[in-house]
């Protein structure tokens, strides 16, 4: 029987043989020079597991499911310091609503996620209204397409899981700015303690002066982290979690279209919409905190215990551009409405406790690898009955001129939303033999779902029963190539009302969401590639046009997604790796009742998506060259497809230096990304009925030092 605890500089050894050899674990033939193991022991784009995939870790090879991954070492090549810095590696990924300032939204294979449901870390479900910090997270991880079997009420695009790093001996300090005068200092450090090594404990630290490209945008960040393993027996491993963050930077509202159907022209990605000196940061206050007991009961069975708890509490007080005299758009001239919007002491929390149990063994001539168990999860949020006041109004081209603050009082604190989740899941996996294999899943849930409107009114109460299938067909012709064929059927939390709407800020009930996928995996001379071709049905929401100021938010009719995607990830030569991916998106609105939101593509869904990261080491011992590049075609910006915005090319560029200094490892990068200083629009979606338009940020540039003690 072996120790839980994995031997970790063995493993990561075994695999950086293996993509630097551009061959499989088995090529032992293969003599490296001992300072080019090094390099590939902390490093490399490509990924053989994932935990996102399924109910716990697997390999992503046998997973029968689109899955990213984006390891350590990206991360790290990119500076990334937010989620969508990340996901724009991935061509299936969008923002939806993602304002600077502001907690991030995303769409995922034209669905969008929800913040609700469709994040999380270690496998355990966090409150989304957050930009997770990134310093003490080992990779991050993006399942594409339904989740129900994983998470249970969850968005049909996907589900982004957060994996943070375990301890180990490391001492590290990292500085960096940006030509904006940032200033940024993190450090990790890490140690394995006790008579036999068995408690190992992990802390970062991270402080982030923001400084923004946009004028009046500045803000600030606090992070703190400490992970624990405990090997209390061979058998039995405790590892604990804990991370809290404070945040606060200005928000920027986003343009809307001209008169309802004209882009803005002319307009510089560095001003601040509605700016206005009483306006205050956006402050963001979240913890997240989880918990795992697993026990092994002997070489087959495994038992795993698990509780987490997230919260976050956000304070809005802005100055916000909305609307005209015209509509709820701004005006032909470019006019705007200028708000005082005011949103404080918004709190939401997730609670949620796991058990299961999974294990191998043989039965009627097969093969089984089982895991059940079940799950409860509550959902609460707690809002005061916050106010948007017209105070003036602005230009996109003259400006925002100085406008008096609102008087109007704020009320207490009012239970909106209690959401209570329970599931009984199960998953196994079953082979036949060296070329065929089945996965067969479910998960029931109950659902019982409160609501309550700004005044504490009872609503909706939802008591529902689901079971959630899933089903793959898995066939590997070769050891290193799988083809699979699934069908999946998921739940998804209703959404909210917008305030205009005549049933404003109602939460509707939840939807069901079905997915068909088909798709195949390979890995081949150190280099991963895989294609899915998929095919998602969900309700359609949205408000209504009725020829009234006030229009019902509804579900009606249907949005079908059909889609396919490339990816490839690993080492192309000897010198060279690269992550790559492409995605075509058909996304249509069928039987809504509003003939104009039909026979077009989506809204912010582009038809095609492109994009590459690569890292080639130069002669020079150390230094490698970095450099990225995306793609998207045209879009539309309206849901009755009458605006679309063009396509465009963004690239990347950027070096790393591997040095010792003084004795100590230390790594210098520099990144500048959209070196031609393109001006486009990344995000055109909509938001709680509200069309927004947000400009890409233009030429950036960061360079940062890590050394390690």
């Amino acid at each position: 029987m072996t120790p839980l605890r994995p031997r970790l500089p063995l493993g990561l050894l075994g695999l950086g043989l293996a993509l630097h050899s551009g061959h499989g674990l088995a090529d032992d033939s293969v003599a490296l020079a001992p300072v080019r193991i090094s390099d590939v022991q902390d490093s490399g784009y490509q990924a053989r597991e994932a935990q996102v995939g399924g109910l716990h870790s697997a390999s992503l090879l046998d997973t029968p499911a689109a899955v990213s991954v984006f390891s350590r070492q990206l991360l790290d090549d990119r500076q990334v310091r937010k989620l969508s810095e990340v996901l724009q590696s991935d061509a299936s990924v969008g923002e939806s609503y993602a304002p600077i300032g502001y907690y991030e939204n995303f769409n995922v294979r034209g669905f969008e996620l929800n913040a609700a449901s469709s994040y999380r870390v270690n496998g355990q479900t966090i409150a989304g209204e957050q930009n997770v910090a990134l310093e003490n997270k080992q990779q991050v991880e993006l399942l594409k397409g339904l989740s129900g079997l994983q998470s249970g009420v969850s968005e049909p695009g996907g589900l982004v899981n957060y994996v943070t790093k375990r301890p180990e001996d490391v001492r590290s300090m990292s500085v960096s700015s940006n030509e904006q005068g940032e200033r940024y200092l993190a450090t990790d450090l890490g140690g394995w303690f006790g008579a036999e090594r068995q408690l190992g404990l992990r802390a970062n630290l991270a402080h982030e002066d923001i400084r923004s490209y946009v004028d009046h945008a500045d803000g600030k960040r606090d992070f703190a982290s400490v992970a624990l393993d405990w090997q209390i027996n061979p058998n039995a491993v405790l590892e604990l979690d804990a991370e809290y963050q404070h945040r606060e930077q200005y928000s920027v509202p986003g343009y809307q279209l001209l008169g309802g159907n004209q882009l803005p022209h002319g307009v510089d990605p560095k001003d601040h919409l509605a700016w206005q000196s009483w306006a205050k940061p956006v402050q963001n206050d979240s913890l997240n905190l989880g918990g795992r007991f697993k026990y092994q009961f002997n070489d087959n069975w495994n038992g795993t215990l698990s509780a987490s708890r997230s919260k976050v509490v956000i304070d809005d007080y802005s100055a916000f551009a909305w609307g005209s005299s015209e509509g709820s758009y701004f005006g032909s001239n470019g006019d705007y409405d200028i708000y005082d919007f005011r949103s404080p002491d918004d709190t939401r929390r997730i609670d949620e406790a796991q058990a299961m149990l999974d294990g191998r063994f043989d039965a009627l001539g097969v093969s089984h690898e089982l895991t059940v168990g079940t799950s409860a999860q509550r959902r609460t949020l707690d809002q005061r009955p916050g106010y948007n006041e017209w105070r003036g109004t602005g230009n996109i081209h003259t400006g925002a001129p100085a406008v008096e603050p609102s008087d109007k009082p704020i009320g207490s604190s009012e239970r909106r939303l209690d959401s209570r989740q329970y599931g009984l899941f199960f998953s196994d996996r079953i082979t036949f033999n060296d070329n065929w294999q089945t996965v067969i899943g479910a998960r029931e849930v109950r659902l019982d779902e409160k609501t309550w409107d700004q005044n504490g009114v009872a609503g909706r109460h939802t008591r529902q029963y689901q079971l959630l299938p899933n089903a793959a067909l898995i066939y590997k012709p070769q050891p290193d190539t799988t083809l699979y064929a699934s069908y999946a059927k998921g739940l998804s939390s209703g959404g909210t009302a917008p305030w205009y709407a005549s049933n404003a800020f109602e939460i509707l009930a939840p939807t069901l969401s079905r997915q068909l996928e088909v798709g195949i995996k390979r890995d081949w001379q150190g280099m991963s590639f895989s294609a899915a071709l998929f095919q998602i049905r969900q309700a359609y929401q949205y408000a209504r046009p009725d020829g009234t100021p006030a229009p019902t938010y509804v579900q009606s009719g249907q949005q079908k997604n059909t889609g396919l995607e490339l990816g490839a990830s690993g080492w192309a030569t000897s010198n060279l790796q690269i992550q790559a991916s492409a995605a075509v998106i058909r996304a249509r609105v069928q039987n809504s009742d509003t003939a104009a939101y039909e026979g077009h593509q989506a809204i912010n869904v582009p038809r095609l998506r492109a994009a590459l990261q690569a890292d080639y080491a130069l002669p020079v011992p150390g230094l490698a060259l970095l450099g990225g590049a995306r793609y998207s075609a045209s879009k539309y910006a309206s849901s009755a497809g009458n605006v679309e915005v063009g396509g465009y090319t963004v690239f990347d560029i950027g070096s790393r230096y591997r040095t010792n200094i003084g004795g100590y490892d230390t790594v210098l990068r520099l990144t500048v990304d959209n070196v031609l200083d393109k001006r486009y629009w990344r995000d055109v979606g909509d938001y709680l009925g509200d069309n927004y338009l947000f400009q890409g940020a233009p030429r950036t540039a960061r360079l940062s030092a890590s050394v390690s003690f």
